[in-house]
């Protein structure tokens, strides 16, 4: 028995879902044949987009969710992630977003997590750890992977996720910033840097058996303490390089949301 013919649908990419796409078929109509059981999921990573950046669909103007099969003459709209936006009265493609941001950065985002760390976001790094193993602690503790790897992204089980399309560490952490907005739930020097524990507020006396430099130990009253790792924090020339960084990347992401504003739906 013959099998159906493909079917033929036109797409069009919104915003930065242009930047996985080939270069002829951004920003515009594109049409694209798939098989005639495809499922638009199907189709839109065939066609290089990873389901983890993809927020709303839209066949014919009506919400689909990634399961819907396309028929011939379909005309599809895809959507990045609309965090600062209430999409609910169309269709979210996930029914619960990850309201309490955490993260889990893969082994080439390193740099970023310790970022992501002094700006107060719960960021999982390990570089031994492979993709599977990233995939199950990012469902199991419900957080947001983080990766330059479109293959890590394309997983089929994976839930939520954004390419980092930056290559420096403070415009990276701009980035995630402005696409997850953000710039406005900041709490610096609130985790360590080190092992992602939350930090508190610890006494001179607490701190006197750390090795501390006699200058920090003579003039500092101020610390903070990691408990899980036993490392000491303080208000120093460091500190106020750090608070001035995040300052920056905070105006970076402003800037950039400024510059990149919304597309009308269809």
């Amino acid at each position: 028995m013959a099998s159906a013919p493909p079917v033929t649908a036109v797409f069009r990419f919104y915003a930065e879902l242009n930047d996985f796409v080939a270069r002829e078929r951004r920003f515009g109509d594109s049409a694209f044949a798939v098989a005639a059981d495809a499922t638009v999921k199907h189709a839109v990573e065939a066609l290089g987009v990873p389901h983890t950046e993809i927020e709303l669909i839209l066949v014919n103007g009506a919400p689909v969710d990634f399961a819907h099969r396309l028929r011939d003459g379909d005309r599809v709209s895809v959507y990045p992630l609309f965090e600062a936006l209430d999409v609910t009265p169309l269709l979210r493609l996930r029914p619960q977003p990850l309201r309490d941001t955490r993260f889990f950065a893969d082994a080439h985002l390193g740099a970023l997590a310790r970022l992501l760390r002094l700006a107060g976001f719960d960021t999982r790094y390990d570089n031994h750890v492979g993709d599977d193993e990233i995939v199950r602690v990012a469902l199991a503790e419900r957080r947001i992977v983080l990766s330059r790897d479109r293959d890590l992204l394309l997983r089929r089980d994976l839930t939520h996720g954004c390419y980092v399309h930056a290559q420096r560490p403070d415009a990276q952490l701009a980035e995630v910033l402005a696409r997850l907005d953000l710039a406005d739930g900041l709490r610096p020097f609130s985790r360590c840097l080190d092992c992602n524990a939350p930090l508190r507020a610890a006494t001179t006396d607490e701190v006197a058996a750390a090795e501390l430099p006699p200058d920090v130990r003579a003039r500092q009253r101020r610390f903070s303490t990691c408990d899980a790792c036993g490392k000491v924090f303080w208000e120093g020339g460091h500190w106020q390089r750090m608070r001035e960084r995040l300052a920056r990347a905070v105006a970076a992401a402003r800037e950039r949301r400024g510059d990149a504003p919304f597309v009308g739906i269809d």
